[in-house]
C-alpha cells in the first residue's frame, strides 16, 4: 500500500491562521476526486485519521486532511479553542485550497468528517452546492439527544468549570479547562475504556483537554437539522452503542436528507475507528464513493 500514494506537507491559511494539512495524492498520477477531511473533538489528523487517508488514496482518491486551527500541527494563538464558526471557516478555506491544485479533480468535491466533524460535513453539504458526495461516521446531530444521554449529575459536574472559564474570558484567555476524555471517572467530556483510549491515541500527540466553554457550543449546534437541504448523497455511519453521538436519532433526521444511505455499526463511538469495525467501515465508504460516481 505505501506505494500506491504518496503524501505531501502543506500548509494554507484560515483567517490569517496558518493551517497544517497532509495531501495524499494516488502513484498514477491522474486527476482524481478529492476528499477533504478533519478530525472529530479536540482531536488532530494523527489520530487514526492517516489510516482512512491511506486507504482512499490506495483506492484511487486524493484526500486533504487538515489540522484546525489551534490544534495539532497548525498555528493559532489560542490552544484547544473548539468552536464551531471558526471550525466551519477552517473547512471553507481548506475546500477552497484544495480545489486549486491542478494534480486534482476540483469539480469532484468529496467530504469525510468524523464525530463533531461529522456534524460539519453535514451543514457544509447543505450549504454549497459543489460536493459530490458525502461520509459522516458517528456524527454528532443533535444537541437535544446528546444531552438525554447523560446523567444530571454530568451535567451538574460540569456548571461551575463553564462559568469560571467565562469569567476568564474578562481578563483576557486564562481558560478553565476539562479534561476531553478519561477513563477513571474524573470529570470530564466523555469516558472511554482503557484499552479502546490507548489504541485510539496511539502514539499522537493528542493534548487531553479543552477550554470548559467548549460544552457551549454544542448548546448552540445541532447540524442534524440541516439534512433536509442536502442534494449529494450522503453516507451516515452510526454505531449502534454511541452514547455520544446516539444512532436513532441520527437515523431518524438523516432520512428528511433527498439521497441519505444510514449503515450501523454494533459498536461504541470509538471503536469504529479500530478493527474490526474499521476494515468493516472503510470498505464500505470507499464503495459508497465509487456507487456516487454511477448516479
Amino acid at each position: 500500500m505505501g506505494s500506491s500514494f504518496q503524501r505531501e506537507d502543506v500548509d494554507f491559511y484560515s483567517k490569517g491562521t496558518r493551517c497544517s494539512a497532509w495531501l495524499y495524492l494516488p502513484a498514477s498520477g491522474e486527476k482524481c476526486p478529492i476528499i477533504v477531511m478533519a478530525h472529530g473533538l479536540g482531536g488532530t489528523r494523527e489520530m487514526r485519521l492517516d489510516e482512512y487517508a491511506e486507504r482512499f488514496a490506495a483506492a484511487g482518491y486524493a484526500c486533504f486532511l487538515f489540522d484546525y486551527r489551534n490544534f495539532g500541527a497548525s498555528d493559532g494563538n489560542k490552544r484547544q479553542l473548539i468552536n464551531v464558526r471558526m471550525q466551519l471557516e477552517d473547512w471553507e478555506s481548506a475546500i477552497e485550497h484544495v480545489k486549486k491544485d491542478n494534480r486534482i479533480d476540483g469539480e469532484s468535491l468529496l467530504l469525510f468528517g468524523t464525530s463533531f466533524s461529522g456534524g460539519h460535513v453535514i451543514w457544509l453539504s447543505a450549504h454549497r452546492s459543489d460536493v459530490k458526495a458525502t461520509i459522516a461516521q458517528c456524527p454528532y446531530t443533535d444537541t437535544m439527544a446528546t444531552i438525554k444521554a447523560v446523567s444530571l449529575g454530568y451535567i451538574l459536574k460540569k456548571v461551575p468549570c463553564v462559568i469560571a472559564d467565562l469569567l476568564s474570558c474578562i481578563t483576557g484567555y486564562h481558560p478553565v479547562m476539562l479534561k476531553l476524555s478519561t477513563y477513571r471517572g474524573e470529570n470530564a467530556l466523555f469516558e472511554t475504556d482503557e484499552e479502546t483510549s490507548k489504541r485510539f491515541i496511539g502514539d499522537a500527540k493528542f493534548i487531553n483537554k479543552v477550554p470548559a466553554r467548549t460544552l457551549l457550543e454544542f448548546l448552540k449546534y445541532s447540524p442534524g437539522r440541516h439534512f433536509g437541504r442536502i442534494h449529494n448523497p450522503i453516507c451516515v455511519a452510526v454505531c449502534s452503542k454511541d452514547s455520544l453521538a446516539p444512532a436513532e436519532k441520527t437515523i431518524q433526521l438523516a432520512a428528511k436528507a433527498k439521497h441519505s444511505t444510514c449503515k450501523k455499526y454494533d459498536c461504541g463511538h470509538f471503536e469504529i475507528y479500530l478493527n474490526p469495525y474499521f476494515e468493516e467501515a472503510i470498505n464500505d465508504y470507499i464503495d459508497f464513493y465509487r456507487q456516487s460516481f454511477q448516479s
